[in-house]
């Protein structure tokens, strides 16, 4: 659909005639003619053309006039209404980066896998669920950082995340400082949307600020916190002496998890495995739903370029006319001889 944005403009179309009238009213004087190249010829009321325009000038003038009028006008294409969604969460990833993550208890078709790379093929499919949601990614080890700020660019969370690598925030675990960078970067978003998920292996080994003051920072800012436990309970590891089972998940501090989340209002998971992993981040889904409703709007294209650009025409066609006539005119010729 075509519609302008100032169709008042389009009463200057007018002003031609107005001109005219008022000429017609006037009495008709006429200019002395001079030869073009003159020394006169330039002076105001010397003509070098003689009484009137051409009657294809005028209404190339008159062309002109109008696409100008019309560009003032502002044409613009209003297209079809599209539905955008409103945004659902602000969602703050928070991912345990440290050496212990790097633990094969993870089973993929038959193959161990380290557990950052079971979080990085989970996440993957959460991260494409969530459209219309922002997103963020904290790392974290003996300190935490921001990998990607909140964004509506989940392509670019998720490069991030499959860019990052074990150890690369240190050895320890900062799971207070973690919590506490998180609720930082959401305190500023609308309170109900305040959303962190925290995965780790561990217990909190570093940091600056305690697990238990972050669980108040957090409460305090209204961040739900949904937290995360990954790792088998038991394993069979080959020793010189046969196999044995062990528990690769007995720093796990558990109860510290719990009370994060009951505390702000979230839940703890245990994931014991890749396939309990992937069930936990569709309950986060379904605990945190995408909005289904949005706004609707309908893309505008400016079109005034069009009718500017055949006013700028003709006035070069013009210009070149009137370059050419009095380069032609006998006078011009004589009075140069």
């Amino acid at each position: 659909m075509i519609s302008l944005a100032y169709p008042w403009a389009l009463l200057l179309a007018l002003l031609p005639l107005l001109l005219i009238s008022r000429k017609q009213q006037s009495e008709p004087v006429d200019a002395p003619v001079i030869p073009v190249g003159h020394w006169l010829a330039d002076m105001p009321g010397v003509s070098t053309q003689g009484k009137t325009n051409p009657w294809w000038r005028r209404l190339l003038i008159l062309a002109a006039w109008l696409c100008l009028v019309v560009a003032l006008a502002r044409p613009q294409h209003v297209g079809e209404q599209v539905q955008m969604p409103i945004t659902g969460r602000d969602l703050m990833l928070v991912v345990d980066i440290s050496p212990s993550m790097e633990e094969q208890d993870m089973v993929l078709r038959g193959r161990s896998i380290n557990r950052l790379q079971a979080v990085k093929r989970v996440l993957n499919d959460f991260i494409d669920q969530r459209e219309g949601d922002r997103l963020g990614l904290i790392l974290f080890g003996t300190e935490p950082y921001v990998q990607a700020p909140l964004t509506f660019d989940r392509e670019t969370v998720r490069t991030l995340l499959l860019e990052s690598g074990l150890g690369m925030a240190g050895r320890a675990t900062a799971i207070g400082d973690a919590v506490g960078l998180a609720v930082k970067r959401l305190r500023d978003r609308p309170q109900e949307q305040r959303v962190a998920i925290m995965l780790t292996d561990g217990a909190n080994t570093a940091g600056e600020i305690s697990p238990d003051k972050a669980i108040d920072i957090a409460a305090a800012a209204g961040v739900r916190l949904y937290t995360i436990g990954i790792g088998a309970e038991s394993v069979i590891q080959q020793g010189l002496l046969g196999t044995r089972r062990v528990n690769p998940s007995r720093d796990l501090d558990e109860e510290l998890l719990n009370r994060m989340a009951d505390q702000t209002g979230g839940r703890y998971f245990r994931a014991r495995s890749l396939p309990e992993l992937e069930m936990i981040y569709d309950s986060i889904n379904q605990l945190e739903p995408i909005e289904q409703e949005g706004q609707f709007f309908r893309p505008v294209t400016e079109l005034f370029v069009w009718p500017a650009g055949f006013a700028i025409i003709i006035w070069l066609l013009l210009t070149a006319f009137r370059f050419a006539n009095s380069r032609s005119t006998p006078e011009t010729e004589a009075y140069r001889g």
